[in-house]
């Protein structure tokens, strides 16, 4: 919240749910069946969501801003350390 920069909006999650892509999928996730997706918000900007697909809805685990020097060019891939 002291980073207004760094808030995403529910607008920004719902387009990453409904037109971004899945970049990395944990089928034995301890929460259930859960992945990574990528998608583009204000401004052009990446925005990584984890949700988890359930019977009658679906769950928005996290949604954050990725940081550019842990992730590839087009943050699709996470960079080698």
């Amino acid at each position: 919240m002291s980073r207004p920069d760094r808030l995403i909006t529910t607008s920004e999650i719902r387009d990453v749910v409904e037109h971004g892509e899945v970049i990395e999928d944990y089928p034995e996730d301890v929460r259930g069946h859960s992945c990574l997706m990528l998608g583009f918000g204000e401004a052009n900007r990446a925005v990584h969501v984890v949700c988890s697909p359930k019977d009658e809805y679906l769950a928005i685990i996290t949604a954050y801003l990725p940081d550019a020097g842990e992730w590839s060019d087009d943050f699709r891939a996470r960079v080698k350390s």
